[in-house]
């Protein structure tokens, strides 16, 4: 069975090999998940004058996103449904133009869960506060929290998940 990485090169160099050349600027980043795949291309950055604002930059960035997204849509979707059929998973699109990253699409992924009566206090403070509008979006907030203040920690166990990923498979073969 191919490990994760394995399965990431391969919708890669699939994507790099499949996406007109012309589509964006240089490789995709390209993120696997069980349901999803999730296409970051780069795009130009339109030209802006010397003395352009931030906020002029910001709306011509807007405004080439916008194109591109309209401009390219029925090849994007194209590409889609065969890797959908291919690979079996939904892709998603985003464009990253300068500094500014979108989504054009997105999956959200419903996850059940059994929570103690501790755990669904917190989700229900945070409901109550107004942080959200309910106890699933409140437990997404918490993941996206962990996500991002425990970037680093989440990459340090990725990499011994890959690790004992290959000393698994380099194991001795106990079919034989």
């Amino acid at each position: 069975m191919a490990t994760q990485d394995e399965v990431t090169e391969t919708i890669r160099g699939w994507f790099t090999g499949r996406l007109p050349q012309d589509l964006f600027d240089g490789p995709p980043e390209v993120t696997v998940d069980r349901e999803e795949i999730t296409i970051v291309g780069r795009i130009p950055e339109p030209e802006t004058a010397d003395d352009a604002s931030e906020a002029e930059r910001a709306a011509a960035r807007e405004g080439r996103i916008k194109e591109f997204r309209e401009r390219t849509r029925e090849s994007r979707i194209r590409v889609a449904s065969e890797a959908e059929h291919k690979f079996r998973r939904k892709v998603s699109w985003w464009v990253r133009c300068g500094e500014t990253t979108q989504p054009f699409t997105t999956l959200a992924v419903p996850m059940m869960t059994r929570l103690r009566q501790r755990d669904r206090q917190v989700l229900d403070t945070l409901v109550d506060a107004g942080v959200a509008r309910s106890r699933a979006d409140a437990l997404a907030w918490c993941v996206r929290q962990v996500g991002e203040r425990a970037e680093s920690w989440m990459a340090e166990l990725r990499d011994a998940m890959r690790t004992v990923e290959r000393i698994r498979d380099a194991g001795p073969d106990l079919d034989g």
